[in-house]
């Protein structure tokens, strides 16, 4: 037998799915249709401006308010400019700057980008507050490490984007800034008492409420205090009793992605994390990147099943439904044509720029840069100085592959500009940039998270706090090296 219309409905509209390619297959309209809430768009359904707004058309055509997500935090997670990095900076570097205005201009330009596309949820901002210099994760896509500063961006973030008709997303609740863990992988802990969440990790989420966010984003993090051995987006203590009840919060709990290992794992696969995500509080299940009608189908049908045998109260799902109709009823696409970034988020980068240490005199350099991996969140998006040298020699290299005098023999009598994310926690990273440092004159630009670890004997120490197409030319501004 097949599934009852009326409860197949009710689960496809808690579900944010995903499609591949540029264009909507005929199954994602199907679906649309049929009832499913939305749609997140990702790097591989970007190529042009006109070719988004023509997909966003067509997902329309099929239900007036579908809704179409998008992650476009600006700085190093860019969907838009996968191709090319983004021309905004991201949230480190507005935090470094530390004008709150600023950054409600940049991510109004972000929404009005956004809004023209006819996407209509951003799942932004990061409001995590990054309190430990080692998480893999979060990083430069938190405005710092600082509660406060981060409450006060936070809630800028998402008047910037409201207003410009976008609905806000803050993330990743209750706090992934204090893991050592990326969730896309496992499962990170955070255990703390309740007292330390308030005052470290909460502030920012309260800030983005009583500016009226009108969604948040679940942390795939165990919280043992709260969750016990399970995610956060299992645990009614973390989405109803704290969000909801203490915090205030009216609007759609959207999911994390169901498809990473830190909701797959303690779930047992992304139906049954579907399951217990609904009966925790959420709303809107954010199933993932790789989707199609088949695993829609699945965790569709497991949703109705668990209607039938209990473990899913009607009344809860309708709940959830309720309210991702209510977020998409707020959400409408303004249709204006899309404003460039002019100069904003390229002045906005500038600005960050932080340089301890002598970068004058710098005469015919041979920059260098180091491999990095890049995070899951982030992607594989071009980064670095090399798009704006002008005329100036660049070799990449990986750190634990390379040896100082090989470097210090090409360089000759050239000074080295060496240019890494994260370097200290690159396998060989530390090594290689004092080694070098010991006997070759050497700046370190350094586009990751800036911490607290600074390399013996270098010339000076740059940080741009991410790793943008804005963050890359600042960099080489500052340098006395763009074109």
């Amino acid at each position: 037998m097949g599934l009852d219309p009326g409860l197949r409905r009710l689960a496809l509209g808690t579900l944010l799915a995903a499609y591949p390619g540029p264009t909507p297959p005929d199954w994602a309209l199907d679906l649309v249709g049929a009832g499913l809430a939305g749609f997140t768009l990702f790097g591989t359904n970007v190529e042009t401006p006109a070719q988004v707004a023509a997909a966003t058309a067509a997902l329309r055509d099929a239900r007036t308010d579908v809704l179409v997500a998008i992650d476009e935090e600006g700085g190093d997670v860019t969907r838009l400019a996968h191709a090319t990095g983004s021309p905004y900076p991201g949230n480190a570097a507005l935090g470094a700057v530390g004008d709150v205005a600023l950054t409600r201009r940049v991510y109004a330009a972000i929404g009005a980008e956004l809004a023209a596309l006819g996407v209509t949820v951003d799942l932004a901002p990061t409001v995590d507050v990054n309190s430990a210099d080692e998480n893999p994760v979060i990083g430069t896509r938190s405005f710092g490490d600082d509660p406060l500063r981060v409450a006060a961006h936070s809630a800028a973030a998402v008047d910037g984007l409201q207003g410009a008709g976008v609905a806000a997303c803050a993330k990743h609740f209750p706090g992934h800034g204090a893991t050592v863990a990326d969730s896309h992988l496992e499962l990170p802990t955070v255990d703390v008492p309740l007292s330390v969440l308030r005052e470290r990790d909460l502030p920012p989420f309260a800030a983005t409420v009583a500016a009226g966010t009108r969604a948040v984003m679940t942390a795939h993090i165990r919280v043992p205090v709260l969750t016990g051995d399970r995610p956060a987006t299992f645990s009614r203590a973390v989405l109803v009793d704290l969000l909801r009840r203490e915090l205030g919060f009216t609007g759609t709990v959207i999911t994390d992605a169901l498809e990473m290992k830190g909701a797959t794992v303690a779930a047992g696969g992304i139906g049954p994390a579907a399951v217990a995500a609904l009966a925790a509080g959420a709303d809107l299940l954010c199933v993932g990147a790789k989707v199609d009608a088949a695993l829609v189908e699945h965790v569709v049908t497991e949703i109705v099943v668990a209607l039938g045998d209990g473990r899913l109260a009607r009344d809860r799902v309708e709940e959830a439904a309720a309210r991702t109709a209510e977020l998409a009823a707020w959400t409408r696409p303004v249709g204006a044509p899309a404003p460039g970034p002019g100069d904003l988020g390229y002045a906005a980068a500038r600005r960050a720029v932080r340089v301890e240490g002598i970068v004058a005199g710098l005469d015919r350099p041979l920059v260098v840069q180091v491999h990095a991996t890049a995070s899951m969140a982030e992607g594989r998006v071009p980064w670095g100085l090399g798009p704006h040298l002008a005329g100036t020699e660049e070799v990449r290299v990986v750190a634990g592959e390379t040896d100082p005098a090989a470097l210090r023999a090409l360089a000759g009598d050239r000074p080295v500009v060496l240019v890494g994310r994260h370097l200290h926690r690159l396998p060989g990273g530390a090594e290689l940039v004092e080694g070098l440092a010991a006997v070759h004159p050497v700046t370190v630009v350094e586009m990751g998270w800036p911490g607290r670890w600074r390399p013996a004997g270098v010339r000076a120490f740059v940080a741009t706090y991410g790793a943008s197409h804005a963050n890359g030319r600042a960099a080489a501004e500052v340098l006395g090296l763009a074109g």
